[in-house]
């Protein structure tokens, strides 16, 4: 029997997050993740990327896990977002908030492998890789959980970190709120003929909605393409000249000629909010609580935040002395991290509808809304600043206020 004070499941980029930002807290972790993300990276960036803003950056360096020397981050400097065949343009830069970048696109792998080094080196980590759990019971006095390789693991908190499809959350039934986008995203590394200028750039074209995500390569760019899932199905399979006719034409030739290098992927987007993000001895973050359409690209900035601010909830109780899995100490990072989830689902669901709505009045007041938007400098800067994660309550890791 193994001891522990957190048995977290789901080891990766959130998970790992919210162990190492434990370090500090006097609390023993089990990190359960049944997926070893080790290796050589491949010379062609991977499909899976995310845009880390500038909270999260702030505090994956505070816990040490910053790739900021692997070479392969793509920072960005400036956002640009327009609408086919209409005047409807809004942009953002870096320098209208004096900061040197708006975020950077990250291979998912290489924050992995990034995070995983750095909780090796933690002696309140205990890693069980690769492994999965394979039951569990939990009761007033504590969790108790047994992996596939027949080690049990005894805690006080359970802590949901294991992706949209959590196992944990199916075994607690906590009740969901969930609709299909009917998009679906289909992601790729493309080469460009023009270079990207650290801009990230998105285009709505009717139900359609393309971003070129850029790279450490000036010339290289990763692009999710969400779009009807028949559609995205059919993109995938085209012969790569044709796929890349189609896909320059899709984005206005704005960086001229584009060539996709390795393989494309469609991905089903659907939208997940569970009704409960705690319980008695459980909490669920990242996506086991919660999905968002990828338009803005801040699903894993979400997720980042949650672990930050139960590291914060879960440090302070236990320095009060306090049981960390008593669901009245829960309720504070519940109430404020739902209502952090629930403002984005909104705002996304309201983007997808705005701009996917064609009917002509509705085009234009679009039109006049954004180049309205584009030409309020506050209200603009107030965009960007949620955009960085900058705005609104933070937790004190991802502040920039923070000494």
């Amino acid at each position: 029997m193994q001891a522990a004070d957190i048995i977290l499941i789901g080891g990766g980029m959130v998970g790992l997050t919210l162990a190492l930002a434990l370090e500090h807290s006097g609390l023993r972790v089990a990190v359960i993740e049944g997926q070893q993300e080790e290796g050589e990276l491949p010379a062609i960036p991977d499909n899976r990327v995310s845009a880390i803003n500038l909270a999260s950056q702030t505090l994956l360096e505070r816990l040490g896990a910053w790739p900021g020397d692997s070479g392969r981050l793509g920072p960005y400097t400036e956002m640009e977002v327009w609408e086919a065949d209409s005047f409807a343009r809004i942009g953002f830069s870096s320098a209208l908030l004096h900061q040197p970048h708006l975020g950077h696109i990250v291979e998912n792998r290489l924050l992995q492998q990034s995070l995983l080094a750095r909780a090796r080196q933690c002696p309140h980590i205990s890693l069980h890789l690769p492994a999965r759990a394979a039951s569990l019971s939990v009761s007033e006095q504590g969790a108790f959980v047994l992996l596939d390789n027949g080690t049990p693991l005894t805690g006080r908190l359970l802590v949901g970190a294991d992706g949209a499809r959590s196992w944990l959350r199916g075994q607690l039934q906590p009740g969901m709120t969930e609709w299909d986008y009917d998009h679906s995203a289909l992601v790729a590394t493309v080469a460009t003929a023009e270079p990207h200028g650290r801009t990230a750039r998105q285009i709505f074209r009717g139900d359609d909605i393309l971003a070129f995500l850029p790279l450490a390569d000036a010339h290289q760019c990763s692009i999710v393409w969400s779009c009807a899932p028949e559609r995205a199905e059919a993109l995938a399979a085209l012969p790569e000249a044709e796929f890349n006719k189609q896909l320059s034409h899709a984005f206005d030739l704005r960086l001229g000629l584009c060539t996709v290098l390795g393989p494309r992927m469609a991905i089903p987007l659907r939208a997940r909010f569970s009704q409960q993000f705690c319980g008695p001895r459980w909490a669920l973050i990242g996506d086991a609580a919660h999905t968002i359409h990828p338009l803005a690209g801040q699903g894993v900035n979400l997720g980042l935040q949650d672990a930050a601010a139960l590291a914060e909830t879960l440090t302070r109780l236990h320095g009060q002395g306090r049981d960390i899995g008593a669901l009245a100490g829960l309720r504070s990072f519940e109430r404020w991290r739902k209502a952090e989830a629930a403002t984005l689902l909104a705002a996304m669901e309201g983007l997808k509808r705005l701009f996917g709505a064609s009917h002509p009045l509705v085009q234009g007041l679009r039109g006049l809304g954004l180049g309205l938007t584009d030409r309020l400098t506050p209200f603009k800067r107030r965009l960007a600043a949620q955009a960085l994660g900058i705005d609104g309550l933070q937790p004190a890791l991802s502040s920039l206020e923070k000494n």
